[in-house]
């Protein structure tokens, strides 16, 4: 069952400059940089109430946000919900059709579990469907 907003995805070319703008103009805390190999991509993350900002940055020009960048440029990337049993958000995905990404879920940042919706399924947003560590 999904339980919150967890984050929203934000792309950008370079997470120390961007996050001058949070900081300093938003006045966010950035919480932590963690480099994320399963996507290629060095993560970002600020609090706001129980939802987090993530900005994406790509570790190469073989990550898929490298080829997010050079198609949209930066900005909105996408939305991700928490859930309590991600192979069950999975599965009803399925059973109604939905596009999957990740057929399984795969490490995402801060030990949780991600897997990914297509946009083509969720009416034009790329979704995320995350699981907290269980330890």
């Amino acid at each position: 069952m999904l339980k919150k907003i967890d984050h929203i995805g934000i792309a950008v070319h370079s997470i120390a400059e961007a996050r001058r703008f949070y900081e300093e103009t938003l006045g966010l805390v950035c919480e932590k940089v963690e480099e994320v190999v399963s996507q290629k991509v060095r993560t970002a993350f600020f609090s706001l109430g129980e939802t987090h900002i993530e900005l994406l940055e790509p570790m190469d020009d073989s990550s898929p946000i490298a080829g997010f960048l050079k198609k949209r440029g930066e900005g909105f990337h996408h939305i991700a919900y928490e859930s309590d049993d991600l192979l069950m958000q999975l599965d009803t995905a399925r059973q109604q059709d939905c596009r999957l990404i990740n057929e399984q879920p795969v490490p995402g940042a801060g030990g949780k579990q991600i897997a990914f919706l297509h946009p083509g399924s969720t009416g034009g947003v790329l979704t995320e469907i995350c699981e907290p560590s269980k330890q």
